[in-house]
This record gives structure tokens, sequence and C-alpha cells, in this order.
């Protein structure tokens, strides 16, 4: 709780100090803009808040029973971003206060909760080169690169649950070629630590390295539309994102790449080296949105031995998935979306199995994704346990 303490003095203290200019922003453009005397720096702080009730009923014989409700704060958070010196020079400062976003405490964390979500630096040194340091999310499938702010449904998908890379200490270094006026391509290439993010002990396995490349044959949409759930920008000419993503962590001490559990033996840490495929789409055009993704991952050997080759529980989530979700939003700001999202976790090896997600959902935009409130209900298809049925409903505000 000190971090958060300190972060509130040093906003007090910027506040107001007379050497500042103070600018009040619009609703969902943060609390509170600082810009410096000379203009040699910005600071503009925001902070936003979901609040989620949920219900889940478990199928039998055709009827949904044994109904469990829970409320929560699902994220609370603290942004702070702008430049340094140069516009060239931008950082990024978020703080995750909700428990599901601090907590995970161990160890490797020094025991502490895990405050930090992003705290990173970017610096446009050459021309479309800019070099991001410090850690932030990986260039994954670009369902977890959209901000779960910007979300078209209550929340992710499955696929994302079981594969994505998520947030990583490291480097990354992204360029873009303009071919023409109508035909973009991005690259991204990362190198981190392997982990996972707030990892305090330093390097425990091998290190991490992803590439990414994204296709854009029509052009930029509008307001970094591609990355933002729904088409609330209403593109006035037809925008894909074509995308894939490689990642490869070598000698892995996680079940999930740079996510899950430890693998902890009898001797140290299981090390194997996991590769994990994306390939995703994005398409928008006058309110209809389409999303797409695939995911992939294996592993050299995903089962953790001890040292006299005995089992030790952890097994590495190969396997794959799929993810289709669209929806259409009307002139008055409401929107029906709808998902469908298979996975598929090898059943001989990690004895999960596959898993069918079906999810309609219905929003109303009241300020864009600032102010808004989603609810949708879930069938899913399980094929090693009861399926189930789970309603929820989720109100997102921003300042």
């Amino acid at each position: 709780m000190k971090y958060v303490c300190m972060v509130t003095v040093l906003f007090l203290a910027l506040w107001t100090a007379p050497a500042q200019t103070v600018e009040a922003p619009k609703f969902g453009k943060g609390l509170l803009k600082i810009t410096g005397k000379d203009s040699t720096w910005t600071m503009k702080f925001a902070t936003r808040m979901q609040f989620l009730g949920m219900t889940n009923w478990t199928e039998d014989d055709g009827n949904f029973t044994n109904p469990t409700t829970n409320f929560l704060v699902r994220r609370a958070r603290l942004k702070f971003d702008g430049y340094a010196f140069s516009p060239k020079l931008k950082y990024k400062l978020e703080l995750g206060l909700s428990n599901r976003d601090i907590g995970g405490a161990s160890p490797f964390t020094n025991n502490a909760p895990r405050y930090i979500l992003d705290a990173v630096i970017k610096w446009n040194f050459y021309e479309n080169f800019v070099l991001w340091a410090g850690q932030t999310k990986l260039p994954g499938n670009i369902e977890r690169v959209i901000s779960s702010g910007n979300m078209q449904l209550v929340d992710r998908s499955l696929l994302n649950a079981r594969f994505n890379i998520d947030r990583d200490m490291g480097l990354q270094l992204r360029h873009h070629i303009n071919l023409n006026d109508d035909f973009v391509i991005r690259e991204i290439a990362a190198f981190s630590q392997g982990e996972g993010r707030n990892i305090t002990t330093g390097n425990l396995g091998g290190h991490q390295y992803t590439g990414r490349i994204e296709v854009l044959p029509l052009g930029l949409f509008k307001g970094k539309n591609d990355y933002l759930g729904s088409d609330l920008i209403r593109e006035e000419s037809p925008k894909l994102l074509l995308a894939a993503t490689y990642d490869y962590n070598q000698n892995a001490v996680k079940t999930r790449s740079n996510q899950g559990r430890f693998m902890a033996t009898d001797f140290g840490f299981y090390e194997t080296d996991i590769s994990t495929i994306f390939v995703d789409l994005m398409f928008k055009y006058r309110g209809f949105s389409l999303m797409g993704e695939f995911a992939n991952r294996d592993a050299d050997a995903p089962v953790a031995r001890n040292s006299d080759g005995t089992p030790t529980g952890d097994i590495v989530q190969v396997g794959h998935g799929l993810n289709l979700m669209s929806g259409y939003l009307f002139k008055n700001n409401w929107e029906l979306t709808g998902r469908y999202t298979t996975t598929d976790i090898d059943e001989q090896i990690t004895g999960v199995g596959k898993e069918d997600q079906y999810t309609f959902g219905v929003s109303k935009y009241i300020v864009g994704h600032k102010l808004k409130v989603q609810s949708d209900v879930t069938y899913i298809d399980l094929a090693n346990a009861q399926n189930r049925l789970m309603w929820r409903l989720q109100m997102d505000i921003h300042f």
C-alpha cells in the first residue's frame, strides 16, 4: 500500500505546484493533465473501475441447477502517461489496485503485492523506429493487447485465458512501413525475461523471444480502432488487419510459457522450450466488426519430472484454440455481439481436453468505452465435466 500512498503524494504535489499549467480534460480523457512550464514534459493522470456481477449454473440432465453468485470490483486502476524532455520520449505507468490485479505474491515477487501492470518508456529514436523498455504487454494475440477497458464483451475469451503471453519485462523494437496511402506493414520484435510481471529474483529459466507482423492492406484504422473493441468510430471505408505472432520461451519454468504455475522439482525448476503461435484478424466497417484468432502452443517436454523421472504434477498446457467474435453497433449505441471459442488442450498429455464456449452479449455505450454497461450469457460445453451456464453484468467508468 505504501506505493499507492507515494503515488498519491506525488500527484498532489504536482497538482499544487505553482510552476505548472493544469488542464481539466473532458470526461473520459483523464482526471488531470499537467504540462511543464517550458513544455518539456507532460503527465496525464487517469483512473478507471469495473464492477462485475456474475452467476454460474451447472447443467444436470438438461436442467441448470446449483447457482453460485459473485460480486466484485473486477478492475480498479491508476494510469499515468505523457512525455519527458521530448514528445519522442513517451512513458506509461499503470497500477492495479483490485485483488485480481495485485494477487499472486510469492518469493519471486519479494512476497509483495503485484501493483505494477505497466512501467514502460517508448523512445522514437529514428524515423519509424520506436524502442520500448520496461514492463508491458508482449505483442501477442490481439484480444490480449486490446485494453481491458476497451473490450466488446464483459471479458476476454477462453483462448486468451489458455494461451496469452501477457506482460513481461524487457525490450521491444517497433517499426512500420507505409508502402502507400492504403497499405501499411508493422513489425514488432521483443526480448524479455520470460517469467511474467513483477519478478524480482532475476531470470529463473531462459529468455523469451517474440516477433509479430501486422499487415493493413486497406490502410490504417481511424484512431487506432484496430485495437479497440466494437466499431464505435464507424469506419467509413472497410478496414482490415491481418497479423501473426511467434513466441519462443527458451528453458521456460512456468506451465503457460511466462504465465501459470512455476514448475518446481526436487532439484530446482523444471525447464523446457515452449513455443506459441498466434494468427489473428480484425475487420471493421460502418458499425460492423469481426475479430478472429487462432492459437497453438507446443513444448519440447511438457510433463515436468523430478530427478528420478517421476512426474511432479505440473504440465505445460499444450494444444490449440480458435476464437471468433462479431458484433454490430446500432446508431443508438446499443450493440449485439456473438462469440464462439473452442480450445483443445491435449488430453493425452494434460487431461484437460476440449472446451467450447458460446457467448451472446448486449452493450450500451453511454460515452464510448469510458462509460458503458455490458451483459453477456455464455454456455460452456466441457468434454470432461458437467456443462455450465454463466451470466455476467458489468459497468465500466473511466475518468
